[in-house]
């Protein structure tokens, strides 16, 4: 049977591709032979990718919501958006949980021009900039041009004395993030200028999809038991993460929401931040 993904290219529906993402999510065995099962009698030639993940959803939000936010990752990353200035502080929070210290959009003068920073990290006298390039569109990626442009920025900086965590800081490193992928020749062109990647599957081990299982680093837009709006007050507030909802039910009193909401917010928030020791739901 064919299918239609974002791209609008054509490709042949894959049943073991939905199972091995679904049971990622942390579902049982049963629950994803139950979905799966549901979503071939349901699907027809043509039907695109984009429902198929709507009927996953949706199915997997019934059994349990952590679950379902855990399958909603990427789209909850995407959700950061449109501008990028949440998913900024999001990579943010990413480095300092690795014990990196970190500061976000500041400006700093280069040899020839001014340059706002994104984010900048700092671990073992080690000072980088890190440059967040945000996609709202599924099927978007950061081709060459984007490291090519972020290079001429970081040899106009590394130069210079700046006051970032102390004065007369140095910016020695470059990392480059996005939501979505790199192209291959964006990959090549930034191992030959020494230039660090971070997308949603590179490096391979160590990407947005493996670091948040392992350190629960989900943002808060991926819970299910908030709508949009709601989601929107928290960011502002600067609740980014999940797990700083836990055992913090001030915010989400500061957002109106009722005690039994309050109740089930929380209750998904601690399971989704709930350690695996079923290595079969986390990413190899």
């Amino acid at each position: 049977m064919k299918i239609v993904k974002h791209s609008g290219n054509i490709v042949d529906y894959n049943p073991l591709k939905l199972k091995q993402s679904l049971l990622k999510s942390g579902a049982s065995q049963m629950t994803v032979s139950a979905i799966l099962k549901t979503i071939e009698k349901e699907i027809y030639e043509g039907i695109s990718t984009k429902q198929i993940y709507k009927m996953a959803f949706s199915l997997l939000k019934k059994t349990s919501s952590s679950n379902a936010a855990r399958y909603n990752l990427k789209e909850s990353i995407r959700l950061l958006g449109p501008a990028g200035f949440f998913f900024e502080k999001y990579i943010a929070r990413l480095f300092a949980s690795e014990n990196y210290q970190t500061k976000t959009n500041l400006i700093l003068q280069g040899q020839c021009v001014s340059h706002e920073i994104d984010v900048l990290i700092k671990k073992n006298d080690v000072i980088a900039m890190v440059e967040c390039k945000f996609h709202m569109g599924k099927d978007t990626n950061s081709d060459v041009k984007v490291p090519m442009y972020i290079l001429s920025r970081f040899n106009d900086l590394k130069d210079k004395r700046h006051l970032i965590f102390e004065p007369n800081d140095s910016i020695s490193k470059c990392w480059i993030v996005t939501n979505n992928r790199f192209t291959t020749d964006a990959i090549a062109f930034a191992k030959c200028s020494k230039l660090s990647l971070l997308s949603w599957d590179y490096p391979e081990n160590n990407n947005l999809k493996t670091k948040n299982d392992a350190d629960y680093l989900y943002p808060i837009t991926c819970l299910t038991t908030l709508d949009i709006a709601e989601k929107d007050k928290l960011l502002v507030m600067d609740v980014i993460l999940v797990k700083e909802l836990r055992n913090n039910s001030e915010c989400l009193e500061n957002i109106g929401l009722s005690p039994n909401r309050i109740k089930n917010v929380l209750k998904e928030a601690s399971e989704l931040c709930e350690y695996f020791k079923n290595n079969e739901f986390k990413e190899n």
